[in-house]
């Protein structure tokens, strides 16, 4: 009898789980948008708290233990414009764009033009005011819409830490999205989390955190690429930067408790509990474990232009705006 009891409520998990993840696959844009504002909706003064003055809520770039993070956060800036061989004019797309940062410094350091995809309300709102702020509203705008819905062609195409919600059924699509937005002769990076893990997404983190999310393994980028008929040029992993990265985001969130639980009362003791739990069992997964993060430097067609796009040789640091000829913030 007690194994029968047993059985029967390991059923109703099993049942309750798969429910779950059916209800927010992304298959069709209303589960997409539905995911993504479950997340980075829940207001831009929580991400204040805890992330740097970049507003950057993805794997920075480590070169100093000394580095705070928005030093990491410009230098992965810095690291993906001259994998992109950034030039003053050039037009670029960024899928996934949170609150403009890549955008913000691609336009001040580089003199590009800009488009950025989110289907988030509020980091729409927060990155036209933060563009606004900074002169850039004849460089950059912001588009509240899915990667499927956009059409036209740039020099550029990024995508940062978007592509983890873009589920395992539409990876090809998102692949023949990237190559139909590029110009003929362009250049796209896909930075994203990865896997080696047969796991994807636990249940705990689909319900809680991020509903839909799927981390791909690297032949699975690649082979969707190969489809898409994007010849993939560089491929860099990470991982321990993402785990620098999540140290100090769990440190601000700590510090800043008592400024996060006065900010709302959803913002109560469990909901707390709960997001210093995924902020530091992703640090020791992306330290100890089988999380890894990827930036995968390709172009459309076969044949592109002999050239190194980045200088190993010199030092990564962020470029000081003045520096650089390029728009100054104000």
């Amino acid at each position: 009898m007690y194994n029968k009891v047993n059985a029967q409520f390991a059923v109703k998990l099993a049942f309750k789980a798969i429910t779950q993840r059916l209800l927010t696959l992304p298959t069709v844009i209303s589960n997409s948008r539905k995911n993504v504002q479950h997340h980075y909706d829940l207001g831009n003064d929580f991400y204040q708290q805890f992330l740097d003055p970049t507003l950057t809520y993805s794997c920075g770039y480590r070169l100093h233990e000394s580095d705070t993070l928005e030093q990491m956060q410009n230098q992965k800036y810095e690291l993906i414009c001259r994998k992109l061989s950034l030039q003053p004019g050039e037009s670029m797309i960024d899928i996934g764009c949170g609150w403009g940062g890549m955008l913000i410094y691609a336009a001040e350091h580089y003199g590009v033009s800009g488009t950025g995809i989110t289907l988030s309300l509020e980091q729409e709102k927060l990155a036209k005011t933060r563009i606004e702020q900074r002169g850039l509203t004849d460089k950059i705008k912001i588009v509240l819409a899915d990667y499927r819905e956009i059409q036209g062609q740039y020099d550029k195409f990024v995508s940062i830490g978007m592509f983890e919600h873009v589920g395992k059924g539409n990876f090809g699509t998102f692949m023949q999205k990237a190559a139909a937005l590029l110009k003929p002769g362009g250049v796209g990076m896909l930075h994203t989390i990865g896997t080696t893990s047969k796991e994807r997404n636990g249940a705990w983190v689909d319900k809680y955190i991020f509903p839909g999310g799927y981390a791909p393994q690297l032949p699975e980028l690649a082979q969707a690429m190969m489809a898409a008929k994007l010849t993939l040029a560089h491929c860099e992993n990470l991982k321990p930067h993402y785990a620098e990265t999540l140290k100090l985001w769990a440190m601000n969130f700590t510090h800043n408790r008592s400024e996060i639980a006065a900010l709302s009362a959803s913002y109560d003791d469990r909901f707390l509990r709960m997001w210093y739990l995924y902020l530091q069992s992703f640090e020791a997964s992306f330290r100890y474990g089988a999380l890894h993060v990827y930036q995968l430097l390709f172009y459309p067609g076969k044949p592109w232009q002999l050239s190194v796009p980045l200088d190993f040789s010199k030092p990564v640091e962020s470029k000081p705006v003045e520096k650089v000829g390029a728009i100054a913030p104000r």
